[in-house]
């Protein structure tokens, strides 16, 4: 339990330090809109807009796309939910103000981000099936992230359990629907 809780600590210490950090730090125009820009899409939008250009042009794999992009990001809202009700973490922007982002958090607690989880989760999902869209699904994944850290919406540690869990649920995803030979 010591052990725990000296791992928890240091943990603890350097997302606070980063926080410190990302909090102060003035970023340039363009980094601002781009982090601004990049959680907006991941607040849903940009999966929504892939599942109809999916629907639309995706052929005849579309539906297990789809589908199991779907099921990894629904799972995935419960799965953050229960968790953030588990850990309480406070976010960020209640230790410390913002200098420049005013944006407002979704929900009250912060680990682990839901953001970065259904990112990941998508991502994974939608490249399996389209292989050619992974690098741009992997850097809108990754943009969304790293913005709800530079935003002040979450620490390191919440974001990285987002990513590590978003992966895990989009592999389950995959697996499930080619069980049932979908994939």
């Amino acid at each position: 339990m010591a052990v725990a809780r000296n791992v928890w600590g240091y943990i603890e210490r350097r997302d606070h330090r980063l926080m410190h950090r990302m909090n102060r730090w003035r970023a340039p125009r363009w980094i601002r809109i781009w982090m601004i820009t990049a959680t907006r899409m991941g607040d849903g939008w940009i999966w929504y807009g892939l599942g109809l250009m999916l629907l639309a042009f995706g052929g005849p794999q579309r539906f297990a796309a789809i589908g199991a992009a779907g099921a990894a990001a629904t799972l995935g809202i419960f799965v953050f939910k229960a968790l953030k009700r588990l850990s309480q973490r406070p976010r960020p922007c209640q230790f410390e103000p913002h200098c420049w982002s005013k944006v407002l958090p979704p929900d009250q607690f912060s680990f682990p981000s839901g953001h970065a989880m259904t990112a990941f989760s998508v991502a994974l999902v939608v490249s399996y099936f389209y292989p050619s869209l992974e690098g741009v699904l992997f850097f809108l994944a990754l943009s969304i992230a790293i913005s709800r850290i530079v935003l002040g919406m979450h620490f390191l540690s919440d974001v990285l359990a987002g990513m590590f869990l978003g992966v895990a649920l989009g592999c389950a995803s995959i697996t499930v629907f080619a069980s049932m030979g979908l994939a």
